[in-house]
């Protein structure tokens, strides 16, 4: 007598980062609980950062997202809220073992919408062959980069959301937090001063930046044809680089160099896991969602296949942390400081437009003062309900 199995449907991204530890944690998930078939598709980095929630939670029951998206998915009745559909005993130990404001992040209007399965934030890799070859450590401070990429060392991924994402760094760094002024993004003094701490550093890197995402960039310094780029101070770090056979060379990881004595607050990623609120199956997919994020999950199995966890007892692993040379230990300390990005419904459709405005600015492709202009010009229109500003 046959028994119909259930069968889930899930969207990540598609980087090994992304996908590996997703498939692994189906795998054994679906081992422990036969009944359950649950398979995994892929989307672009660049479709993962903007893709509608929505429009995913009708072809799938399980959504790996960026948490910006939450308010949105919220909105139009997406997502399945998390704190009515699982234990709040769950929810705080997820609380308390955020790395940094992973587990807030994915909080909107009341309600939790997915579990900080993932964390990331800009941090610094290099080299630390080609660094030693020139009698060098990492820069320490914002001078030592700028005299570095000066001798054409180091590599800044500079796609516009990158730029964009960096931008809020500097003006944290400028002494403001962005998205605190009702009418712009930041005070023009602030901004002007990110603006051009940002160019004169890019100014210095190869004009291939400019399409670059930090996959790339992770790629490009740890691939077997560079000799000469030793350093990237600002890249969403990927873990995977500071493993044994990875790639051609392993990276190291570790802080940004300091702005003005001060440590650098570079702006929050990372990567949480939602369940549709269109799924046939919601206790199942509810039952692998806590799976995944659950602390003994993500320290072994999601680790080890890839992943980049959420979970704080894995970045405090020391078996964890043997593996990619203190990718997590060292790198914590960024996220746990990181800056958390705005939440309202407007945000991500502001981000999508604002990116190639200040791209181009950066580029020389139009003149600073007009783009901060039409930067703050689609922050109102985005809190406003209107996102495609003229």
């Amino acid at each position: 007598m046959s028994t119909s199995r259930i069968k889930l449907r899930g969207i990540t991204w598609n980087h090994s980062r992304g996908f590996l530890p997703m498939a692994a944690t189906a795998q054994r998930f679906g081992e422990l609980h036969p009944e359950v078939e649950i398979t995994w598709d892929k989307r672009s980095l660049r479709a993962f950062e903007d893709q509608p929630v929505e429009r995913l939670a009708t072809n799938y029951d399980l959504i790996v997202l960026d948490h910006p998206a939450v308010s949105q998915g919220a909105r139009h009745g997406a997502l399945l809220p998390l704190d009515e559909n699982l234990p709040a005993e769950f929810l705080l130990d997820q609380a308390r073992n955020s790395v940094g404001a992973s587990h807030a992040s994915y909080a909107f209007d009341g309600h939790h919408w997915a579990l900080a399965i993932d964390a990331a934030t800009p941090v610094a890799f290099w080299r630390e062959d080609l660094l030693a070859a020139n009698g060098g450590r990492p820069p320490q401070t914002w001078e030592q980069l700028l005299d570095l990429a000066r001798a054409g060392r180091v590599e800044v991924p500079a796609a516009p959301i990158n730029c964009l994402m960096n931008f809020y760094s500097l003006c944290l760094a400028a002494g403001e937090t962005p998205f605190t002024l009702a009418d712009r993004v930041a005070s023009r003094d602030v901004a002007l001063a990110a603006f051009l701490r940002l160019r004169e550093l890019l100014s210095h890197i190869e004009p291939g930046c400019w399409d670059r995402n930090p996959i790339a960039s992770h790629d490009r310094v740890a691939g077997p044809g560079n000799t000469a780029i030793a350093y990237c101070p600002l890249a969403y770090g990927y873990s995977n680089y500071a493993r044994e056979g990875y790639a051609a060379h392993r990276l190291a990881f570790g802080e940004p160099p300091l702005i003005d004595g001060a440590p650098l607050r570079t702006t929050l990623g990372g990567a949480g896991l939602g369940v549709s609120a269109k799924t046939r199956h919601p206790e199942a997919a509810l039952a692998y969602a806590q799976f995944v994020a659950s602390a003994s999950v993500q320290r072994t199995v999601y680790t080890q296949n890839g992943g980049q966890p959420g979970h704080r007892a894995a970045w405090n692993d020391e078996e964890n942390n043997r593996q990619t040379g203190g990718y997590f230990a060292n790198t914590l300390p960024v996220l746990d400081r990181a800056y958390l990005r705005p939440h309202y419904p407007g945000y991500l459709k502001f981000q999508d437009h604002a990116g190639p405005v200040l791209h181009d600015a950066l580029r020389g492709v139009s003149p600073v003062d007009a783009a901060l202009d039409q930067i703050d010009l689609l922050y109102r229109h985005s809190r406003a309900g209107q996102a495609h500003a003229a």
